[in-house]
């Protein structure tokens, strides 16, 4: 896997942490990990995959803001019932189910849906950067813990 990286372990977190908070089926929090136990910053870490996720997530919002059916069920391949599932939760809830955009399989379509719905940019920002930042914090702080 370390052949796929670019040497810049930061870069290589920053473009994984944004990849992951598309569409594509990838997680960044196992290289989180890999780089805390390798000794680096943990703030520095943190900060650098919530900024990667947080694009991320702003780029999915954006296409739903600006997206049709055609690119939501065709390009972005989000299913009827993902897409489903997250209206619900936001229909609830409202921009505080935003929190839970960094969980797999209902992050990315609660983007989009926001993003469909023009919810206030600064309100999509607060939320998504609040429950990306808190996951990565969390780990960042237990991975901590098991070193130590």
């Amino acid at each position: 896997m370390e052949y796929l990286l670019p040497n810049n372990e930061l870069l290589a977190l920053f473009t994984l942490s944004f990849l992951a908070a598309t569409i594509l089926p990838l997680g960044s929090e196992w290289y989180l990990i890999t780089l805390i136990i390798q000794g680096h910053n943990a703030a520095e870490v943190v900060s650098v995959a919530t900024a990667g996720n947080f694009l991320g997530g702003w780029t999915t919002y954006v296409l739903g803001f600006w997206s049709s059916a055609f690119i939501t069920t065709r390009i972005l391949r989000i299913s009827q019932q993902d897409s489903g599932k997250a209206l619900a939760l936001y229909q609830r809830y409202g921009s505080w189910s935003l929190l839970l955009s960094w969980v797999p399989v209902i992050g990315d379509p609660l983007c989009l849906v926001a993003g469909s719905l023009k919810l206030h940019p600064l309100i999509f920002s607060f939320f998504v950067f609040t429950g990306k930042c808190g996951r990565y914090g969390i780990l960042a702080y237990v991975t901590a813990q098991g070193i130590s």
